[in-house]
Formats: C-alpha cells, structure tokens, sequence
C-alpha cells in the first residue's frame, strides 16, 4: 500500500465524521440557503475545523452561492475542497537543511509522539543520505533517552545522552559540539514536555536557546512544535502556550489515523498561522512524511475507501 493509500485509510474516522456527513447534506438538501449552512457549519465544528475556520469556508461558501460561482449543492464539495487546499498551501521550504549542521529543535507536551517523531524524522533524512545526529534532552521523563536511543539504532544515528535528571542544557550542549565534530548534516534536539508551569518551559527554551547559539549563532534553525491530531482544539489551545514560549516554525500533526478531528490540519494552518509541515499516520517507521495539502484533501474528500 503506498502513503496515499495508508494516508485515506488513516482519514478513514475523520472522513466519516466530515465528508460523508457533508455528502448526506448534500443530498438531502435542494438548496444552499441558511438551513444548509447552519448544518454544514455543525459538520466543520464537529470535525474540529475550529470556529474561526469555520466561519471563514460558511463564509466564501455563502459568497460563491450568492455571486453564482456555485449554483447547487452538489457544487460545493468540489468548492471546499478547493479553498481548503488553498487555506493550507505554504510557500515557505518543508524544513531548511543549508547549515552545517542544521539543529532543528523539537517541542512539544509528553504524550503526543514526540521522541517517536524524532526519531522518524531521522530515519527519513537518512534514508536520503543525510548524516545525523540526536540530543536526548528531554531528562525529565523516565526512559526518554532510552526511547531515543532505540530510534537512534533503528535509524542508524548517533544519539548523545546524559543520565536521567541531568541538567538538559548540558546535552544540548554536547549534541552541538558533537554534531560539529561528526560533521553531522542535521542535529535533532527531544526537549522536555512536562515541565510544573509555562515560566519553567520559558527559561528551560531560553537556556537551550543561549547554548546553543553560543555555538552556532543563527541555529536553531527550525523548531518544530508536536501536536497529537486526536486532541482536536486541545492541541489549538497547546501550540498557544508553545508559541508564546518557543520561536515555532511549523507544526508535526501524529496520530492522524486515530482521530475524527482531522480537520483540526485546516484550524492550526488558519488560527495559528503555522504550516502543518509533517503527519504521522500510523506506528510504523515510513508511516510519517511531508505534509502536501493537495494530497491531504485529495484524501479527506476521498470516496474510494477500497
């Protein structure tokens, strides 16, 4: 089964609780007045689509139908699909790789995949003849480290860490130094995810931050916020904090084949002004590839569930 496939098989909830019920309106319904947009906005908000997404498409849904762009119900799928393909494009680069090395720090709360996307992202950049390293710095969570260095052997990367507990700046700081003196292409940087208060998170990032631009002036050069897709709003209401505490530059969504929330891709692009940059769809190691919004909503509006 190729990633197009697995990604519709991994839609397969979101797209019961949104597509096929946005079919069934369309069915039943003549007419695009305020009774059909009041359902087809229900259908988005339940999708986690998010309010301000979500009167963002009721809106250019009811300004397409009222200037004749879209003449009947069954023109609005197609309608939708467009703009929300439009509303998740992003002009920006996938991740910046120039640098020698490239640190890419990675944030994010314990529980949402984060070690995991770690150590697929490195496994995928290997697998592209890029040499990398990973610093096990988040030093908080029981068993972390050993996490990573699993995914490290799997990946056939190097992973510096220090005991549990150690001060998690001092792996940073040697993950820098080593990446430099392995001539690594790219430097992955797992940081703590339970931290007591958003002030503790802001001055462990801080402390990182100083670190590691001791070393590497203008690194880091992307950060990367984690969000688990089954979450919906909640993982809104996550990135928020992170945003406020962490320089982001675009967002991993896991767990997109667990959840009935997909739609929570649109509301993190749309409220958040972030681009959705990777997706996990599944436990396995190739399960997790670059985001392209196309294929993504090629997938959501999909009808071929063979």
């Amino acid at each position: 089964m190729g990633f197009f496939e697995r990604l519709k098989e991994g839609l397969s909830k979101t797209r019961r609780n949104f597509t096929d019920r946005i079919q069934e309106l369309v069915g039943m319904s003549t007419k695009i007045d305020e009774d059909f947009l009041e359902e087809l906005e229900m259908i988005l908000l339940t999708a986690d689509v998010g309010v301000q997404t979500t009167d963002k498409l009721i809106e250019a849904v009811r300004k397409a139908a009222k200037t004749k762009e879209i003449k009947s119900t069954e023109e609005v799928i197609p309608f939708l699909k467009k703009y929300m393909a439009e509303m998740l494009k992003d002009s920006g680069q996938r991740t910046r790789i120039g640098a020698k090395p490239t640190v890419i720090l990675v944030v994010g709360v314990n529980g949402v995949g984060k070690t995991t996307t770690i150590g697929k992202l490195a496994n995928y950049f290997t697998l592209f003849k890029y040499k990398v390293v990973l610093a096990a710095a988040d030093t908080f969570r029981a068993a972390a480290s050993a996490q990573l260095k699993i995914w490290g052997e799997r990946a056939g990367v190097d992973v510096i860490a220090h005991h549990e507990g150690a001060d998690p700046a001092a792996v940073v700081f040697d993950g820098v130094k080593a990446a430099i003196a392995r001539k690594a292409d790219i430097l992955f940087i797992d940081t703590a995810g339970r931290l007591h208060n958003k002030a503790n998170l802001m001055n462990e990032l801080e402390k990182i931050h100083r670190i590691i631009k001791r070393e590497i002036p203008e690194a880091p050069h992307e950060t990367f916020l984690v969000l688990d897709a089954t979450t919906g709003q909640n993982a809104i209401n996550q990135a928020k904090v992170f945003l406020e505490t962490a320089k982001v530059t675009g967002v991993v969504l896991t767990k997109l084949d667990g959840t009935a929330k997909g739609g929570v891709v649109v509301a993190i692009k749309e409220e958040l002004g972030l681009p959705v940059k990777w997706i996990g769809i599944g436990e396995g190691i190739m399960d997790f590839r670059p985001f392209e919004p196309e294929k993504f909503v090629d997938a959501l509006f999909s009808t071929d569930d063979k």
